[in-house]
């Protein structure tokens, strides 16, 4: 749908919080006329390209420069809030099949999927974790951030982890359409946690050396 408008771009940013609710964007310091949209989305596409996947981690937060501006701390919250999304919605995903499986004729199918969604519902509570402690942060430069975001990373890398998990017992299930669409939709799950743990490394580390180089000072 186009709508021809001059405030379309703020409008469509609007409804896209207003459908996708999860990521916390608020900012005490946050000035609308500071940053240019242009230079948010450089600002985007230039920090999405040290993480593993900087097309997807660009298209995915593209859509939240007029928010994210060029805010390190925006960012890795904004991701790391679609990467909760996308986690939500993994687990649903696979709980709607364990229980059709719980009727079927293969047994291992079944576990599989029991095995997966347990390992999603652990990494959607570490992602929440994580997003839960970004949205209390402290300003960089104290050993107060530096203990927040390690929890955060920690916590991250553990999804990351149960991600990978959930497909592992599906090695002994035969090939098939359900197969292929748990394994295909996990590993875009993977895709968004890893780059939102690569967007949260950098700005732990620049943080950390905010509060190296005060001490030095």
């Amino acid at each position: 749908m186009n709508i021809k408008h001059p405030l379309s771009p703020l409008f469509l940013t609007f409804l896209f919080f207003y459908l996708h609710p999860i990521p916390t964007l608020c900012s005490a310091n946050y000035d609308a006329n500071t940053t240019t949209p242009s230079n948010a989305t450089d600002f985007i596409r230039i920090s999405c390209s040290a993480t593993l996947y900087p097309d997807l981690c660009f298209a995915s937060l593209s859509g939240y420069a007029n928010a994210i501006q060029q805010d390190p701390a925006r960012l890795a919250r904004t991701a790391i809030g679609v990467s909760l999304s996308r986690a939500r919605h993994m687990a649903a995903f696979v709980s709607n099949l364990s229980r059709e499986a719980d009727y079927g004729a293969d047994p291992r199918a079944s576990s599989a999927l029991h095995d997966c969604f347990s390992n999603m519902g652990d990494a959607v509570d570490e992602i929440r974790g994580s997003l839960n402690e970004m949205r209390r942060l402290v300003n960089p430069g104290s050993e107060s951030f530096r203990f927040q975001m390690g929890n955060v990373q920690t916590w991250m890398s553990a999804a990351l982890t149960d991600e990978e998990t959930c497909t592992d017992g599906f090695e002994d299930v035969g090939d098939g359409p359900m197969k292929t669409a748990v394994c295909e939709r996990a590993a875009n799950v993977k895709k968004f946690t890893s780059n939102a743990l690569a967007l949260a490394n950098s700005y732990a580390e620049k943080g950390t050396h905010k509060l190296l180089n005060e001490k030095n000072v």
